[in-house]
């Protein structure tokens, strides 16, 4: 089916065909509906070139991946990547993904988007005053950041979650439990998301007059190997804690093990809170001892990055939000308990 036999068949131009397909505004919504199932029950597809010879768009959003020896493959990355993907399907819009050494990640978004090859992309894996936001405020192509940039004024579109707010929150139920000795299991320092949750709980702690023991943080990647390490480390120390906050589920499935095979209950002897990122194959409530959360979906975020995304691309109406800021939920299970008594 090419789009002359698609026009015949709908008694329509095939310039108006080409406009319900791309979204412009001034075709009504019911011949747009009626164009996008005639296309999808005759299997029709607009040719790539053609379209952006018509348009100006090639339909297709770019990432940068960061990928260095060593390095490991990123569980939440996947996540969020598929929410993204789920949407971007739903438009037709394409994937341009770009492999990059991290300290090459600003030459590399320069290039794809010079290429012509993307209409828009996204920023991931933010930094403290991260200089790839001041470098896309600058290019002449729409972004969206998932994630935010501490000590960078926030006048640039993103969509985050409130990690302060959220382990802050974690902290104060640890402490309303009786517990004063904290610990947390967090992601590599120098990213965004890790230094607000540290400071979350510091905030927590500031509250009641106490502070975070510096011996009792670890930053790591996220993996189940490492919080196993980090437990056993905080476990085999002076004056363990009674607590300790995780960022993420992944990280708690190494720290659980690690509290198991110490000989500890979890919830009676220590008590711990992970953030659970809404992992299919990860659930909380699935532990031995289901774990108390604070919880946001990352495939829900990649949804909304790329439907926010893609409405700056066409400029739909009305235009999306700059700034969305999520709050995430706090679900208490057996996971934890009252401090135990000296």
């Amino acid at each position: 089916m090419n789009l002359k036999q698609l026009s015949h068949l709908l008694g329509l131009s095939q310039t108006t065909i080409s406009r319900a397909l791309n979204g412009y505004p001034e075709v009504n919504e019911e011949t747009r509906q009626r164009v996008l199932q005639a296309a999808k029950e005759t299997g029709y597809r607009p040719n790539r070139a053609a379209q952006r010879l018509a348009t100006g768009r090639s339909g297709s959003i770019g990432l940068v991946m960061p990928i260095a020896a060593g390095q490991y493959s990123d569980v939440h990355f996947g996540e969020f990547q598929v929410g993204l993907a789920e949407e971007a399907l739903r438009h037709d819009f394409h994937f341009v993904i770009t492999p990059a050494n991290p300290r090459d990640e600003e030459q590399a978004i320069r290039w794809m988007v010079a290429s012509g090859n993307v209409d828009g992309y996204y920023l991931a894996y933010l930094r403290e005053n991260d200089p790839r936001i001041a470098m896309a405020l600058s290019l002449d192509v729409p972004f969206i950041v998932h994630g935010r940039s501490i000590g960078i004024d926030a006048d640039y579109p993103y969509l985050d979650v409130d990690n302060l707010g959220a382990f802050r929150d974690a902290a104060r139920l640890l402490l309303d439990l009786g517990h004063t000795r904290l610990a947390l299991l967090n992601g590599p320092e120098d990213l965004d998301f890790a230094i607000r949750r540290r400071q979350g709980v510091e905030t927590a702690l500031a509250e009641r007059g106490l502070t975070l023991d510096s011996k009792n943080i670890r930053h790591m990647l996220m993996t189940d190997e490492q919080g196993h390490r980090a437990m056993v480390e905080l476990l085999e120390g002076d004056n363990p804690p009674t607590a300790v906050l995780c960022a993420s589920t992944v990280l708690a499935l190494g720290a659980v093990r690690a509290i198991m095979r110490a000989g500890l209950t979890l919830g009676r002897d220590i008590s711990l809170i992970a953030h659970d990122d809404e992992l299919p194959m990860l659930k909380p409530e699935n532990f031995t001892i289901p774990l108390t959360t604070t919880r946001s979906s990352l495939r829900a975020a990649g949804i909304r990055v790329a439907q926010r995304l893609i409405a700056e691309i066409k400029k739909s109406e009305p235009s999306p939000p700059r700034r969305e800021l999520w709050q995430a939920d706090l679900v208490v299970r057996a996971s934890t308990g009252p401090a135990p008594r000296k």
